[in-house]
């Protein structure tokens, strides 16, 4: 009945998004966005779907212009192309529709260039307007009052997508996060109760990841292990399935720090080939931890990275969130954040600068103290103003900060300290299968050995720094007399192709040729 083109708009270069990165990994963006073949598969059978992905593709504004809907969704950090794109459109006459966590935010932020928008999550109210827009009396806003049900959501549609242009795929188990930070917008859009996908949905969606390529996925939740209980279960169940086919997928994932402090649970993600956990660490200052609600972090006897270390010591790699400029945080802060990240082996930080995004308990507070900058791309990187700290001082400090950490030393001596001298154990439960099965472990063994020359081969081509090259090419021969194995080579090659894109990005900031990229 109706032709919807639905649209995820380009990022612009940020620490995730790895632009510089892609061309070594052979893609064109990091993963795709959850929303769109989601969006597809609650579409009715009787319209047409096309899904427009402008990190991979480039925007057919002809097409859009033809369609009878033409949909935006994007994240926060995306609202200024959202904004863009919304005036080409509305140049061209379409009809368009805007979701996503922006407008949640912030529903006025388009003004009228969106006919119609979708505030929270849309799994109910999206095919309740296609019915009302098919009879003509769509309202011009929408909003799901009841959380979704996730145990009826339908497998997206991953094959509409140009799937081979992304590094990982993407799937989601649950949504919703327990705790309360007082910066964080997960609970505004999601709640505080975490609701979960059945067993066999999330098989069916891995299943059907698998069938389209990919060998790694990003599962994509907020906070995996919101409810402990019931994800132990579902990765029971993930763990036979990757056994039985002999692990075709090496996974990643988000989780709060409290994962350290439940043994059954590190078992369970080592054996599901959970390689590796984002968590949300946002400080080494207790202080600015109790101030933004992050009292889960101090629970118990153990340090941070002592915490750290337990799950390192399952064998997960642990990329860290952090955040500078709480109002306990002084100029002694860079260089606390610095040696933190040694002490615990963290390669990959995700730092940046506190950013109060509408609706969350941080920008309420920050509001009636005066202490928000109304622009909305503010020089400083950030619309918080500090309490301890000028707004220079945070923003030259964050910048000093990231180029301190990626720089090629400190970046390779975290590496080597956690997979070199500390062994990380990062596929055990491969392993394993391999122990039993010896022809795929040689099969696997090939596979990696050529991904890893492929990307290491291309990065050395590529990469005009004549220091940076020897750096590489120095690093790799270590690696390779301290862990001669392929997989461990492919990781080294991935984490340099990650280096390569950082280390561009922190020296582009420092010289001032681009704008300061938070990671917020």
């Amino acid at each position: 009945m109706a032709h919807i083109v639905l649209i995820n708009p380009r990022f612009e270069v940020s620490f995730w998004g790895l632009e510089h990165a892609m061309p070594f990994f052979g893609k064109r963006a990091v993963f795709p966005v959850a929303a769109l073949p989601l969006l597809a598969a609650l579409s009715p059978s009787e319209h047409r779907v096309t899904l427009i992905d402008e990190n991979v593709e480039e925007i057919d504004f002809a097409l859009c212009a033809s369609a009878d809907i033409v949909g935006l969704t994007g994240m926060s950090v995306q609202r200024f192309r959202m904004r863009e794109i919304l005036h080409e459109l509305r140049r061209l006459n379409a009809f368009t529709i805007v979701g996503g966590p922006w407008v949640t935010l912030q529903e006025d932020y388009f003004g009228n260039l969106a006919d119609v928008i979708f505030v929270g999550e849309a799994e109910d109210t999206w095919p309740q307007f296609l019915l009302e827009w098919s009879e003509g009396r769509h309202l011009t806003r929408y909003e799901q009052l009841d959380r979704t049900d996730m145990s009826r959501l339908p497998v997206p549609r991953h094959d509409l997508l140009r799937m081979k242009n992304y590094a990982f795929g993407s799937v989601q188990f649950s949504r919703g996060c327990p705790f309360t930070c007082e910066f964080c917008d997960i609970i505004v859009t999601f709640g505080r109760r975490p609701r979960l996908k059945l067993r066999q949905q999330i098989i069916a969606e891995v299943e059907a990841l698998e069938k389209q390529g990919m060998e790694f996925v990003f599962i994509v939740d907020d906070n995996l292990i919101g409810n402990k209980k019931a994800i132990k279960p579902i990765l029971r169940e993930l763990r036979d399935w990757q056994e039985a086919r002999g692990f075709p997928l090496t996974l990643f994932t988000e989780a709060s720090l409290d994962l350290a402090d439940d043994a059954e649970l590190l078992v369970l993600f080592s054996q599901a080939n959970i390689v590796s956990v984002f968590v949300g660490i946002e400080s080494p200052n207790e202080a600015a931890l109790i101030e933004t609600k992050k009292k889960q972090n101090l629970r118990g006897q153990r340090s941070l990275v002592e915490k750290v270390h337990a799950i390192q010591e399952a064998g997960i790699e642990v990329w860290s969130g952090m955040i500078l400029g709480f109002d306990n945080d002084d100029a002694t802060i860079f260089e606390a954040h610095r040696q933190f990240l040694s002490e615990a082996r963290i390669i990959h930080s995700m730092t940046g600068m506190l950013t109060a995004l509408p609706k969350t308990p941080l920008h309420a507070r920050l509001a009636s103290e005066g202490r928000l900058d109304p622009t909305d791309r503010s020089p400083f990187g950030t619309n918080v103003i500090p309490l301890r700290l000028t707004r220079d001082e945070l923003r030259r400090g964050y910048v000093e900060l990231m180029s301190s950490l990626y720089a090629p030393t400190p970046y390779f001596d975290r590496f080597e300290a956690l997979f070199i001298r500390g062994q990380l154990g990062f596929d055990q439960a491969r392993r394993g299968y391999w122990s039993k099965h010896p022809w795929r472990r040689a099969q696997s063994g090939a596979r990696a050995f050529v991904q890893a020359a492929a990307i290491l081969a291309r990065l050395l081509w590529s990469v005009n720094e004549v220091e940076l090259r020897r750096e590489y090419r120095w690093r790799m021969f270590r690696v390779m007399r301290a862990r001669p194995r392929p997989e461990v080579l492919l990781v080294f090659a991935m984490k340099c192709a990650m280096h390569a894109h950082v280390y561009a990005l922190t020296r582009e900031m420092a010289r001032g040729e681009t704008a300061i990229s938070n990671t917020f």
